[in-house]
C-alpha cells in the first residue's frame, strides 16, 4: 500500500475478487440458494432466509456519525474498515448497508461505497443499476400511481376526491422540475387534471416497504395498506382497496432478496435496501440485517447521515418495529470535520487549528449524549486524515475522555483492516461488557405531537416544536383512526440539529418549525417534514453527471 495515493476507483478495480459462490460459503449458504448476477454479486432466495429464522442471533453494531460537512465524515469507510478489522482479529462477521442512488451519485457527492482500502465491491455496479432493486421499486410505486388515476378515469368507484389524491409518483434521478406537476392536461381521453408530484425514489413509501417487510406475505400486507387518497368524507382509500397490491408484490419478488457482495478483504456484505435518512429513515433492510444476524457472530450496520437522523430512525423505527436490540454504537468523526463545525473554512482545513477543533467537539459531544439515551454504549472512531497532527488527535481523544468513552484513531482508508484492528478489540471488549439496555427513546402510546416534540427536545436540543392548528388536527384524526401508536420519521436538513443547514456545532433555544406531515401506513410511521427540507432533490450548479464518462478503454471515469 505504500507510494503514491491511488483514487478509490483505482483500488476497485485492482481487487482481487472472489466469487461470490465462495463468499456466499463463508456463510453457510449453499450455493443453490444464491442467485448471481454475474460472478461477484448475487442475491440470497427468500426459502434460504426463512430457513434461518430458528437460529441464534449474532451480535449487532451501529455505525453513526456526527453531521456531515463538506469535510467528509467516511461512515461508510468505517463500517467496511470495522467489518473487515472484526474479521481479522478472527471474529466472524459481515456487513449490512444500504444501496445507493442514482440521485446523489450524478448530483453532488459522487458514488457510495467506502473508500480507500476499505470499500464494498464492484463498486461501479453497486452505485449504479446494481441487481436492478431500486428500478423494481420505482416500478412498483408506479404502477399504483398509474392504477390510482386510471380507477378515476373509468368511474371512480371507491369514490376518491380527485383533490386528495396523495400517492405521488417516483424517480431515482434528482429533478427539481418535477416536484410539482399537473397531470392529465390533453382532454377528456387523457382523464381529469390534477395536481400531482414526483419525490425522489429513496423517500418512496415502497422503499421504506421493502425495507421493512419481514418476507412476501408481510411485504403484500404493507403494500395493500397505503393510503393512496381520501373521499370526500375524509376516508382512507388504500392501494388494497385499487387492488394493486398483488401485481406491485409481483414486480418486487426479486427485489425482496438480499444482495451479497464482498469487501477489497473479500469478506462478506450485505447490501440491500436505500432509504435516504434526512427525508426517509435511513437504514438497510430488516431482512438482510436480520438474515446477517444468523449467519455471523458480528454484524455491522450503518445509518445515514448523523446520529440525529439515521441512529435516531435506527433505534425509534427499524429496531422497535423488527425487534432488534444493538449492543454497540461507533460515532464517526473526523478532525477536519470538527474543525468545520469549529468555523474553519473548507480551504484551511488541513491546517492545525486546536482550538477550532475544541469547539468543533461540541457537535461530537451531544451524538455521544443522544445515542446514549438509547442505553446502548458508544466509542468514537476518528477516520484518520494525513493532515491530522498529532496535537489534533490528543485534543479528540482528551474531549472524548470528559464525555466518559473514548476515541480510537482509525487509519482503515490507507492501510485496510489493520487500521482497524484496535477499534475491533475495543467493539468486541464494549459488547462482552454487557452494558446494553436498548430502548427506544419513547413509547407507543405516546401521542403523535409528543412523539414529535420528544424527538425534537431531547435529540435536536429544540425549545418547541412549531406546527399550526391544521398539522395538529391532521394528528389526532390519525389517532382516532387508530394510528396513534406509530413511530414519527423527521425529514430534516441533515447538516444541522436546527433545520438551518447553516447552522453548526451543537445549537440550543432553537424552533423545530413542521411544513407538513403525511401518513405511511404501510410502512408504519408518520413522516414529519421539517423547515425547507425537499423529498424530491434537485441538482446542484455543477452536477457530478458533468465528470462522469466512458474513456477510451471503456472505463468509466469520474463515479467516485
Amino acid at each position: 500500500m505504500a507510494g503514491a495515493p491511488k483514487s478509490d476507483i483505482e483500488i476497485a478495480r485492482e481487487a482481487t475478487k472472489k466469487p461470490i459462490m465462495e463468499i456466499g460459503d463463508r456463510l453457510g449458504i449453499p450455493s443453490e440458494a444464491l442467485l448471481p448476477f454475474g460472478h461477484d454479486k448475487a442475491k440470497v432466495s427468500g426459502e434460504f432466509v426463512a430457513s434461518l429464522r430458528d437460529r441464534p442471533d449474532g451480535h449487532l453494531i451501529l455505525v453513526t456519525a456526527i453531521n456531515p460537512t463538506p469535510a467528509g465524515e467516511g461512515k461508510t469507510t468505517t463500517t467496511v474498515g470495522l467489518g473487515d478489522g472484526l474479521n481479522r482479529i478472527g471474529k466472524k462477521t459481515t456487513i449490512c448497508l444500504r444501496e445507493p442512488s442514482l440521485g446523489p451519485c450524478f448530483g453532488m457527492k459522487g458514488g457510495a461505497a467506502g473508500g480507500g482500502y476499505a470499500q464494498v465491491v464492484p463498486m461501479e455496479d453497486i452505485n449504479l443499476h446494481f441487481t436492478g432493486d431500486f428500478h423494481a421499486i420505482t416500478a412498483a410505486h408506479n404502477l399504483l400511481s398509474a392504477m390510482i388515476d386510471n380507477h378515476i378515469y373509468w368511474g371512480n368507484t371507491a369514490d376518491i376526491d380527485i383533490r386528495r389524491v396523495v400517492w405521488r409518483r417516483v424517480l431515482d434521478m434528482n429533478d427539481r422540475a418535477l416536484r410539482s406537476i399537473v397531470a392529465s392536461l390533453g382532454g377528456v381521453a387523457n382523464g381529469f387534471p390534477r395536481e400531482a408530484g414526483f419525490d425522489i425514489t429513496v423517500a418512496s413509501e415502497i422503499m421504506a416497504i421493502l425495507c421493512l417487510a419481514e418476507d412476501l406475505d408481510d411485504l403484500q400486507r404493507r403494500l395493500g395498506d397505503i393510503i393512496v387518497a381520501y373521499r370526500r368524507d375524509r376516508s382512507p382509500v388504500t392501494c388494497r382497496d385499487i387492488k394493486a397490491d398483488g401485481a406491485m408484490t409481483v414486480l418486487l419478488r426479486e427485489a425482496m432478496q438480499p444482495n451479497l457482495v464482498q469487501t477489497l478483504e473479500n469478506n462478506p456484505a450485505f447490501i440491500h435496501g436505500g432509504p435516504f435518512a434526512n427525508i426517509a429513515h435511513g437504514c438497510n433492510s430488516v431482512i438482510a440485517t436480520k438474515t446477517a444476524l444468523k449467519l455471523a457472530d458480528y454484524v455491522v450496520t450503518e445509518a445515514g447521515f448523523g446520529a440525529d437522523l439515521g441512529a435516531e430512525k435506527f433505534f425509534d423505527i427499524k429496531c422497535r418495529k423488527a425487534g432488534l436490540a444493538p449492543e454497540a454504537v461507533v460515532i464517526v468523526a473526523t478532525i477536519r470535520a470538527l474543525k468545520s463545525n469549529g468555523g474553519v473554512d473548507k480551504g484551511d482545513l488541513g491546517k492545525e487549528d486546536v482550538d477550532a477543533l475544541k469547539r468543533g467537539c461540541a457537535n461530537l459531544g451531544r451524538h455521544i449524549e443522544n445515542v446514549r439515551q438509547f442505553g446502548v454504549p458508544a466509542i468514537v472512531a476518528i477516520n484518520h486524515f494525513i493532515t491530522d497532527t498529532d496535537a489534533e488527535v490528543a485534543a479528540i481523544k482528551e474531549y472524548v475522555e470528559t464525555m466518559g468513552t473514548e476515541a480510537v484513531l482509525c487509519r482503515h482508508w490507507a492501510e485496510g483492516s489493520k487500521g482497524t484492528e484496535e477499534l475491533a478489540n475495543r467493539v468486541v471488549e464494549i459488547i462482552d461488557g454487557g452494558a446494553a439496555q436498548f430502548a427506544p427513546l419513547y413509547g407507543d402510546d405516546l401521542p403523535l405531537f409528543e412523539k414529535i416534540e420528544t424527538v425534537a427536545k431531547r435529540i435536536y436540543r429544540a425549545d418547541e416544536a412549531l406546527a399550526d392548528q391544521k398539522i395538529r388536527d391532521q394528528l389526532r384524526q390519525w389517532e382516532e383512526q387508530g394510528f396513534g401508536s406509530l413511530p414519527i420519521c423527521m425529514a430534516k436538513t441533515q447538516y444541522s440539529f436546527t433545520t438551518d443547514p447553516n447552522v453548526r456545532g451543537a445549537p440550543t433555544g432553537h424552533g423545530v418549525p413542521i411544513r407538513e406531515v403525511r401518513l405511511s401506513a404501510g410502512a408504519g410511521f408518520v413522516v414529519v417534514i421539517c423547515g425547507e427540507i425537499m423529498t424530491m432533490p434537485g441538482l446542484p450548479r455543477v452536477p457530478s453527471a458533468e465528470a462522469i464518462r466512458l474513456d477510451d478503454e471503456g472505463l468509466i471515469q469520474g463515479l467516485f
